[in-house]
């Protein structure tokens, strides 16, 4: 487990990160500052990629390693955007990817939160 050290961790009784074996399953992710406050959801979206980069990185996984993604946006009008900012990160990787539309997320302001698991090679 690659806990993030936020807040909702302790709180929800989660891990940011964890590893079993060779798979690496890294929860809801959001934009940190200072775009968590960022009414584009592209930016949103990149900072959030680069958090998930980063606790891929600590538990051992590259974006390469990514087979699943999903994205939770609060507008059908941000779609665009994420898928946007999903193909820049992954370009022709390709993972498995869903994107769903919902009312809210926890922290109100925030348009985007991605959730990804991933396979590292043996």
């Amino acid at each position: 487990m690659f806990p993030s050290g936020g807040d909702y961790e302790d709180y929800y009784g989660y891990s940011r990160t964890v590893r079993v074996g060779n798979q690496v399953f890294v929860s809801g992710t959001t934009a940190r500052a200072p775009h968590d406050h960022s009414t584009d959801a592209h930016a949103q979206a990149v900072s959030a990629l680069d958090v998930i980069r980063g606790a891929l990185e600590e538990a051992g996984a590259t974006m390469a390693d990514v087979t699943r993604t999903v994205a939770y946006i609060t507008s059908i009008d941000y779609v665009d955007a994420v898928a946007r900012a999903h193909k820049e990160a992954f370009n022709d990787i390709r993972p498995a990817a869903t994107c769903v539309v919902v009312t809210s997320l926890v922290v109100p302001h925030l348009l985007v939160e991605i959730q990804v698991d991933a396979v590292v090679p043996s």
